[in-house]
């Protein structure tokens, strides 16, 4: 039932071996070798490791070599808000060290613990039973509240968003991104470049956002149907957890045509909740009445995303992507935000 493939390390991503088990030594407690490194499939935007060492097994993320876009790859922002969130009851892994010097192993990288879990990501959750999988995406739901009731200031990330203006600074953040990462023009993408920041909802208290939060970055636990750890925060900052929600749900509001996944499913049979139950429980763990405007957060991640999956693909034909996948992302760009903009034609048309 997981997704998980590790292979040799690839050619573009190879470096000193010797000079980590080295850093290792010194930094890591109780950390013994000899080393062996292979690489996770996946992890498009930060490459990921798997150390395998006499005292254990560890998780490494590293930025990618080449040219970087300016605010991308931030790895130690991801180590930053798991290592703030360990005592929080958010399920994440345990921090080991973090390296800001390029010249040990030629990029930024940090450690990590290696937690045993099953890696799902297809959202049909095939080979799970209806019972399983209304129970993880219940979980998820719970776990998404919990992340989003933390005090940030209490765990010592009160900096780690700029305040105020939450989604008129993500937007101006993607549209650039989207931009120096453009390789065709596509008119749905403009229009939501053009519509999102004259839309914007109402600031709010700010939370952690985790950013990327879906079934694909969670492990689940060897057996049970919960999730024992949230991975891949370099998207992680404070804002709006409604941000994330969307970010979430989004899928639902695909192609049916287009995509394998929920759009088109029959959910009911699957065990999966409904986008209304799934909004419900989450309204309910964090005190909200109802949200306003539903389609905004939709079609703003559908924009996000669609920035996103564009940097990922300009990353594949400049031939620097952390995975041999980023060219399958040709025409996501134009898809995501297609289906972005018809559902703000939706709202426009009332």
């Amino acid at each position: 039932m997981s997704d998980v493939e590790i292979t040799l390390v690839r050619e573009a991503h190879r470096f000193d071996e010797d000079a980590l088990h080295g850093y290792l030594s010194e930094r890591v407690a109780g950390y013994a070798g000899p080393l062996q490194v292979r690489q996770f499939e996946g992890g498009q935007s930060n490459p990921t490791f798997l150390l395998e060492a006499a005292s254990g097994a560890y998780v490494m993320r590293k930025q990618p070599p080449g040219v970087l876009l300016p605010s991308a790859h931030q790895v130690d922002r991801e180590y930053r808000v798991m290592d703030a969130l360990g005592s929080t009851g958010v399920p994440v892994p345990q921090m080991h060290a973090l390296c800001e010097d390029p010249a040990v192993i030629g990029t930024k990288f940090y450690v990590m613990e290696h937690v045993e879990g099953r890696l799902v990501t297809n959202t049909l959750m095939p080979g799970f039973d209806p019972a399983e999988r209304r129970a993880v995406y219940m979980d998820m739901v719970a776990i998404l509240a919990r992340l989003h009731e933390v005090n940030p200031a209490a765990v010592g990330l009160a900096e780690f968003g700029r305040p105020g203006n939450y989604f008129a600074r993500q937007v101006s953040r993607w549209s650039k991104q989207y931009l120096a990462s453009e390789t065709e023009t596509i008119e749905a993408m403009n229009n939501l470049i053009e519509w999102l920041p004259q839309n914007l909802p109402a600031d709010v208290p700010p939370v952690v956002v985790h950013g990327d939060y879906r079934l694909g970055n969670l492990l689940l636990h060897p057996s049970e149907p919960r999730v024992v750890a949230i991975l891949d925060w370099e998207l992680s900052t404070l804002g709006d957890g409604l941000a994330d929600l969307g970010y979430w749900l989004q899928e639902r509001h695909g192609d049916p045509a287009d995509e394998a996944g929920l759009p088109g499913a029959d959910i009911e049979a699957l065990g999966i909740p409904t986008e209304e139950e799934v909004l419900a429980a989450y309204c309910a763990a964090r005190g909200i009445d109802r949200v306003e405007n539903w389609n905004f957060y939709i079609a703003y991640n559908m924009f996000r995303s669609a920035g996103i999956v564009q940097g990922v693909y300009k990353r594949g034909l400049d031939g620097n992507a952390s995975s041999e996948k980023a060219l399958e992302h040709a025409g996501a760009a134009r898809r995501r935000s297609e289906q972005g903009w018809a559902l703000v034609e939706e709202m426009l048309r009332g």
